[in-house]
């Protein structure tokens, strides 16, 4: 079972996006964008259940789907958002390196 933790200010802007027109009937999306040496950068897209997915509950009530074929980078997600210094939000999987702001 994979996981993805998401902080309250994300969980806010997530409702939000899955409120949003774009997102009528879709879920959210953790991708994998890039992959450098052992650490991946990553986006939030839209997107619906695939055979490759795991629909991943998280503690604050929104579901998120996540690739099995990207397991080592997707597992273990965080998705946090932050209003400073600058608005954007950051995820990073703890396990592998560095942060991911956009």
């Amino acid at each position: 079972m994979m996981k993805c933790k998401i902080n309250r200010n994300a969980a806010k802007i997530m409702k939000e996006m899955l409120e949003s027109e774009e997102a009528e009937g879709q879920m959210l999306r953790v991708i994998v964008t890039e992959i450098h040496g052992n650490h991946a950068h990553y986006a939030l897209t839209f997107g619906t259940p695939t055979e490759h997915d795991e629909i991943v509950h998280t503690d604050k009530d929104i579901d998120v789907l996540l690739d099995t074929r990207d397991k080592d980078y997707l597992d273990g997600v965080w998705i946090q958002f932050f209003y400073v210094p600058e608005e954007g939000f950051q995820i990073v999987n703890p396990s592998k390196g560095h942060p991911n702001h956009f």
